[in-house]
């Protein structure tokens, strides 16, 4: 085998121009993707975040960089990504739609010339990104979820199963599913408030002391210092509803981190297609130069880190109420600066 194109470092920089502020994330998942290119073992990796922490963004991020890089083609770089619920839903059961689609990307990369071998070979070592895989909890407030334990069996039979049949275009096929990586992300909003509560009574460990916190702008609060890293256990997943067998299929469990003020601020003006950067384009239209102070910047971000469920998704609400009026009726041409003034009164 030629000697591979690229290094853990070379993923983790090329991912972090997109993911902001989970550079511990992107690590852990750079290096099981080379380790999975390669055809080394590779651990399945479960991605644990509020709403709004960069889990899609990330899983969006490595598709993007490896329809980028053609030379990744032949090697394992076959990638699909979807939603939890479609494996209740599917109706060849057992996760097998995964493995068609997984086939189809391999004929589009491969061409309509590619062997059945070589087809097979590369959805026997496909990548498989699963969003809100906390949506398939085995039980919801103490009772069974059907559609939950369903969809938990049909990922184990794909993580596990050595002889996986699926039909295509009326062909069917068996594979080895057990060297497919499986990355999997979900807000474990329930489990959250449920470790919360444990560190916040001090249940098993020290309680918790609220700490003051001041803003770039010099706005005061307090805030509990709770980090879900520093307290989850394997029994919190399984009282949410995320069966041991299940559970124990990822070899990794990350918790991504609470973006912080500064985190806030460079997601919505630094990331290719970025909040600021699509809302300069929309006035560069009407002949405008779209520009932010600094403090108007830190004064967003400050206020979308008040809402910290949501985490990057309070800064798209906290600018609409800024620049809707403005986008409803640009102006002539000209400069047009957001300030930290602007800022305040649409808190208002």
């Amino acid at each position: 085998m030629s000697t591979f194109p690229l290094r853990p470092r070379d993923v983790f920089e090329e991912l972090r121009r997109t993911v902001v502020g989970q550079d511990e994330a992107i690590r852990e998942l750079s290096v099981a993707l080379v380790k999975h290119l390669v055809g080394h073992p590779a651990p399945n990796i479960l991605l644990i975040g509020n709403s709004g922490s960069g889990k899609t963004t990330l899983m969006r991020a490595v598709e993007h960089f490896l329809a980028s890089r053609p030379e990744l083609r032949t090697y394992y770089a076959n990638v699909v990504r979807i939603n939890a619920n479609v494996l209740a839903e599917e109706h060849q059961g057992y996760g097998k739609a995964v493995l068609g689609r997984l086939y189809t990307n391999a004929r589009k990369a491969m061409g309509e010339g590619a062997s059945q071998e070589d087809l097979l070979r590369s959805v026997e070592h496909g990548i498989v990104f699963i969003d809100e895989v906390d949506k398939i909890r085995a039980q919801v407030s103490g009772q069974p979820n059907v559609r939950g334990i369903v969809a938990q069996e049909a990922l184990l039979t794909l993580m596990e199963n050595e002889n996986v049949e699926f039909e295509i275009d009326g062909e069917r096929h068996a594979v080895n599913s057990s060297n497919v990586l499986f990355v999997a992300g979900g807000a474990f909003e329930e489990l959250y408030d449920a470790v919360l509560r444990r560190a916040t009574i001090g249940q098993d460990v020290a309680p918790m002391k609220p700490v003051v916190v001041v803003s770039a702008s010099g706005e005061v609060r307090e805030e509990l210092p709770f980090h879900l890293r520093d307290y989850l256990r394997y029994d919190d997943l399984f009282r949410y509803g995320m069966t041991p067998q299940f559970t124990s299929r990822f070899e990794s469990i990350v918790v991504l981190n609470d973006l912080a003020e500064g985190d806030l601020a460079r997601i919505f003006v630094e990331p290719e297609g970025s909040i600021f950067r699509a809302s300069r384009d929309y006035f560069k239209r009407f002949g405008i130069d779209l520009q932010i102070t600094r403090g108007a910047l830190m004064a967003i971000a400050w206020e979308a880190s008040q809402q910290k469920r949501l985490g990057a998704r309070a800064l798209r609400e906290t600018y609409r109420r800024i620049i809707s009026a403005m986008e409803f009726e640009p102006a002539n041409g000209g400069v047009l600066t957001i300030d930290e003034q602007m800022v305040k009164k649409a808190k208002r």
